[in-house]
């Protein structure tokens, strides 16, 4: 019996080591394939009986081997010159489809799990990596803000698409008064001459308008008033859109700084000491306007002889083409427009799952939710305990040749000695059948 067992322990030897070569060959074969996680086999001993203690018996059980794939155990990253290239900085997947599934607008394309990828818009404007998988993202609406979507299903996710030819603007909707006013012009011996600018805004489709602004100060006899009111008017229609007195301090520590804003006229809202800012609608189109808050030294003061409105600005933009895209560490895709402004236009989530290495490998480096994993959960990049998107960047295989290469030489050695203990033991059967002649 102990010889055999010798036998069958050697055979389950020789079956457990070629099960690790496998995993070793398969590492080495993917030590430059982008995104792989490594496999492991590990060893475990069969013990069928240790015979009756004292009487020296003893009946080899062998042992057995279980691979496992270490998908929590990622590779270094390398920088690239593509925006799109993603991969994670800790812990997550990036969610994508495959080349099938994203023809499937909604909502029902199969969830896969990538950790790195090289994406790019293929001629349908659908980001795909070389394999053809689409990655997946939330749709983000076209005034900026993100949809509540469920976060344990897939429901809410679509294939990354995007026009390139698309034609995208941005209506004026606020106005930065960053002005010098000349406290000498509030002098009883100033001329009280206006000052006039004129700023260009943007309607809600795009085309372009001018605002002009006319600040003239209040003069008095008596002295200094510091005061200057404001007036708002459409140059093209001629449109009244507000009126505005600027009271300004001058007590020592707060001199040139606001004091108060009041309303003047029918258009317009009030001053929000909350805000710093006061509205004006320009045919129907509400814009805020900042002033800057009461004893700041921001938007709107009143200093030395000079007028200077260099911080005059608005925030619209007219007809733009998209030229470029770029991937924030949050996972917001957004299109750069030629006219330097940007939009958000899809938001990356990262898709966790309680026990990664639970997860079903598939081909080109794709994992798929599985019993064994959990549940899956879409996280938004960088919170709960998910890290974040890296762009320009692609995760390196988590493969280290030298290590697979010695565990390539112990799992020989060990392969070697269990064909040894085969052969003895079938030498030492010989031997046995030899002794009756």
């Amino acid at each position: 019996m102990s010889i055999s067992s010798s036998m069958n322990a050697g055979i389950a030897g020789l079956r457990a080591h070629s099960s690790r070569l496998g995993t070793i060959s398969d590492n080495i074969a993917n030590s430059a394939t982008l995104g792989y996680r490594r496999s492991e086999t590990s060893f475990h001993s069969m013990v069928v009986g240790s015979g009756i203690a004292g009487q020296g018996a003893y009946s080899a059980g062998g042992v057995r081997s279980t691979s496992i794939k270490l998908v929590d155990q990622g590779g270094s990253l390398v920088g690239t010159q593509n925006a799109t290239d993603l991969a994670i900085t800790g812990r997550g997947f990036l969610p994508v489809t495959t080349e099938l599934g994203a023809r499937l607008t909604d909502g029902t394309a199969p969830l896969f799990l990538s950790s790195t990828g090289s994406f790019r818009l293929d001629n349908s404007g659908v980001m795909r990596d070389p394999a053809g998988n689409a990655l997946l993202g939330w749709p983000v609406n076209a005034d900026g803000v993100m949809p509540v979507t469920p976060r344990d299903k897939a429901s809410g996710l679509r294939p990354i698409t995007v026009d390139m030819n698309q034609k995208a603007s941005v209506a004026t909707s606020i106005v930065n008064l960053g002005v010098n006013l000349p406290a000498s012009a509030t002098l009883p011996s100033a001329s009280g001459d206006p000052e006039a600018v004129l700023i260009d805004y943007f309607n809600p489709v795009g085309l372009p308008g001018k605002l002009e602004l006319v600040f003239t100060p209040e003069i008095d006899a008596a002295g200094a008033t510091n005061r200057w009111s404001v007036s708002f008017t459409e140059q093209d229609t001629g449109e009244a859109l507000g009126t505005y007195t600027i009271q300004f301090n001058d007590t020592p520590g707060l001199g040139g700084t606001l004091q108060s804003i009041t309303r003047t006229s029918v258009e317009g809202t009030d001053y929000d000491t909350d805000t710093g800012s006061f509205g004006i609608s320009i045919a129907g189109q509400p814009v805020s306007v900042f002033a800057g808050f009461y004893g700041q030294n921001e938007g709107m003061v009143q200093r030395g002889t000079s007028f200077a409105p260099t911080g005059i600005d608005q925030n619209g933009f007219g007809s733009s083409t998209i030229i470029g895209l770029t991937v924030d560490a949050a996972g917001n895709l957004d299109a750069v427009y030629d006219q330097g402004f940007r939009r958000t236009l899809f938001r990356i989530p990262i898709v966790d799952v309680p026990t990664p290495n639970g997860l079903t490998a598939k081909n080109n480096q794709l994992f798929q939710v599985s019993r064994d994993s959990g549940p899956f959960y879409l996280w938004d990049a960088g919170t709960g305990p998910v890290g974040e998107i890296s762009s320009y960047a692609l995760q390196e295989s988590a493969t280290d040749v030298a290590a697979e290469l010695t565990a390539l030489i112990q799992t020989q050695r060990a392969y070697s000695s269990n064909a040894k203990v085969i052969q003895t033991v079938d030498e030492m059967i010989q031997e046995t059948t030899n002794i009756k002649r």
